[in-house]
């Protein structure tokens, strides 16, 4: 996947995350920040657990990287 596939694909973990947590909207940059944030956490606590790698944009990859992203808004929440 190239830098637009992954900014896209971080756009709209970001933005699933932010309404599944119910966080105030704040913009598309931050969307694709914790998105791409989430998918290094999801997919670090996936290799760790040995379920599988974000290699792509496949139903696989978006729930590793959507509930990175939901755990790290929960973070964010709890501090």
């Amino acid at each position: 996947m190239g830098i637009i596939g992954w900014i896209i694909f971080g756009a709209l973990v970001g933005w699933v995350a932010s309404i599944l947590m119910h966080t105030r909207r704040r913009g598309l940059i931050r969307n694709i920040v914790v998105g791409l944030l989430g998918s290094f956490l999801g997919g670090w606590i996936a290799s760790f657990f040995g379920i599988g790698t974000i290699t792509g944009f496949s139903i696989e990859s978006f729930a590793i990287a959507l509930g990175g992203a939901v755990l790290l808004i929960w973070l964010f929440k709890r501090l």
